[in-house]
This record gives structure tokens, C-alpha cells and sequence, in this order.
């Protein structure tokens, strides 16, 4: 029995989640069909890519991750399966996967669409779920598609001096705490023991570490490492995000985020 993930920007108002899971199902009834979200924002990669990547890592190897954002970026004439760290990756060809894997997988084929004047997302699916149909009977990897050029994006990356380190909101959740892409390792490594100031917006400050958010009083500001390793900053059951007005900085966004919008997505280090 093969799982798979689904991740999408659809919604849950509409029938074409449902309709996925019936077309996965129709291919194979065996399949376990898991959904991790359908709520992407549809245009930032870097909230899908953050997503994705920390969720998949904890699956069992050989599952299939079907990936849906921005799927008429361009006008499709195939769709993307590839291998990463002994997962299956299927997405469209806008960039999303080198956002999840961080760079090309060594294993990436094209699945081609039928060729007509509309291209809807069932038809993309169905090119994933026959896919998956064929890796399941074994058929090799570079037989079930063809080889092809992929679009490659990249995940927004902290910048670096000797005293300080500027990273990008990639990440609000539920509850309005903000993810940054700050990760625990290269904070260490830039900090080399010395005392720290976190600041976002202009003068808004924290200067430890929390274990986790019960590590303040209620209403106290904090930050800590989450279970993804990521810069995180809070309000002890408040909403840091609605409360200070910080936004995410989308990758297509890095323009805006260095002019007006710069201060509401971006948080800055500074060693002592």
C-alpha cells in the first residue's frame, strides 16, 4: 500500500481536492491518501517549500508527494515527477521543486498532458496518478517520463555580517506565530557564544532564547528554535503577527521587501 500527500492551494470549498483523491483512488484503491494542506497561499513558494520539506522528512521512504501551487503559472505541457532523499516528488514545472529540495534532484522526468485548447488540474493529476501507477509495477523511473530542463527557483536565504545576520518572514501560522529562515545551526555558528538582539519592526526587541512558549508570562514576547529548527518569535498566547503587522516576504516579492514593506518582513540580528 503506497501513501500518498497531498498539498495544494485549492481549498476545501471546491469539488477538486475530492475529486483528486476519487481519480488517485480510481488508479489504484490501495493507495493511503493523506492531506497535508489544501490552504497554500497561491503565489509564495516559500511558505509552500517550508511546508513541504518539513513535513515530507517525516514520512516512510517511497511516498508519494503530490504538490499543487500556482499551476497555471505558464500554460502546462507536462507536469514534474522526481526522486529526493527516497521520495517521490510530483509538482508543476514552476520552480517549486528546487524550493522543496533545496536543489535539482538527480532524478526528475517530465509527464507530458494531452495536447488541447484547455488544460485543466484533473488532467494534471490524472498524469501523476497514472504515474504512480507505473512506478508501482516497477516500471523504471526514467520509462514512466522524459528528461527535461526544469524551471529552478530558490528559497530566500539570511544575509551575513560580522555582527549581525538579516533573515525574511517565510512563515505565519494559526495562531499568527512568525517563522523565520533563520535555522538554529546558522545562528550558532554567526553568534560564537556573544550575547544577541533580535529586532523586527524598528525597535521592537528580544534577547534570549525560550525553550518553548510556556517559557514566558502571558502576553510576553519570545523567541525559540521550533521543531522544523527555524527562528520563531511569539507572544505568549498572543498574535505576533496581527499585533506588530508583519508579513511574510513571498520569494516574487524580494523588490517590495527592500522598500516600503522591508521592515514588516524582515528581522535582523545583532551580536555583542
Amino acid at each position: 500500500m503506497s501513501i500518498v500527500t497531498l498539498t495544494t492551494d485549492i481549498g476545501y470549498n471546491d469539488y477538486i481536492a475530492g475529486a483528486v483523491k476519487g481519480q488517485l483512488l480510481s488508479a489504484d484503491p490501495s493507495l493511503n491518501i493523506v492531506d497535508i494542506t489544501h490552504t497554500l497561499s497561491p503565489f509564495n513558494y516559500q511558505q509552500a517549500a517550508y511546508i513541504c520539506s518539513n513535513a515530507f522528512k517525516h514520512f516512510p521512504a517511497n511516498t508519494f508527494h503530490i504538490i499543487i501551487i500556482n499551476l497555471f503559472e505558464t500554460y502546462p505541457h507536462h507536469v514534474l515527477m522526481a526522486k529526493h532523499n527516497n521520495q517521490y516528488i510530483a509538482c508543476p514545472d514552476n520552480g517549486i521543486l528546487t524550493m522543496i529540495a533545496g536543489k535539482k534532484p538527480e532524478e526528475v522526468i517530465a509527464l507530458p498532458l494531452e495536447t488541447n485548447d484547455a488544460v485543466s488540474t484533473l488532467q494534471c493529476t490524472q498524469a501523476w496518478a497514472n504515474a504512480i501507477v507505473q512506478i508501482n509495477k516497477n516500471v523504471k523511473f526514467n520509462k514512466v517520463g522524459f528528461e527535461i530542463d526544469i524551471d529552478e527557483k530558490y528559497p530566500l536565504r539570511p544575509t551575513m555580517g560580522t555582527d549581525w545576520m538579516e533573515g525574511q518572514i517565510i512563515f505565519i501560522d494559526n495562531f499568527e506565530n512568525v517563522v523565520v529562515n533563520i535555522m538554529q545551526q546558522e545562528f550558532e555558528e554567526q553568534r560564537k557564544d556573544r550575547s544577541f538582539k533580535i529586532i523586527f519592526l524598528r525597535n521592537e526587541t528580544i534577547s534570549s532564547l525560550s525553550n518553548n512558549y510556556a517559557s514566558v508570562n502571558a502576553g510576553e514576547k519570545l523567541a525559540w528554535f521550533n521543531s522544523a529548527g527555524y527562528l520563531e518569535i511569539a507572544i505568549n498566547r498572543g498574535n505576533m503577527a496581527g499585533l506588530f503587522g508583519l508579513q511574510n516576504a513571498e520569494a516574487s516579492q524580494q523588490g517590495a521587501a527592500l522598500q516600503n514593506k522591508w521592515f514588516y518582513q524582515t528581522v535582523r540580528i545583532f551580536f555583542e
